[in-house]
């Protein structure tokens, strides 16, 4: 079974109008809350994803100007 939580949400006017003309563009009726939901979703998974990623390998530079001797 699934479990729900309820949480209190507070956006600027300017988000939630920005929410709000997205989703009328979504095919269907999507609501507020499941727009909200998806996007959450969204993030979560970008954010999992790239901490699965190995690390991107820094050029430090520490060997330039040197020769061999």
């Amino acid at each position: 079974m699934e479990h729900e939580h309820r949480a209190n949400l507070r956006l600027s006017a300017e988000t939630y109008e920005s929410i709000d003309d997205l989703r009328k563009r979504l095919p269907g009726n999507v609501s507020r809350n499941t727009w909200i939901a998806i996007a959450i979703q969204e993030k979560i998974d970008r954010a999992v994803s790239a901490l699965q990623r190995p690390a991107p390998q820094v050029e430090l530079g520490l060997n330039e100007g040197k020769r061999d001797a």
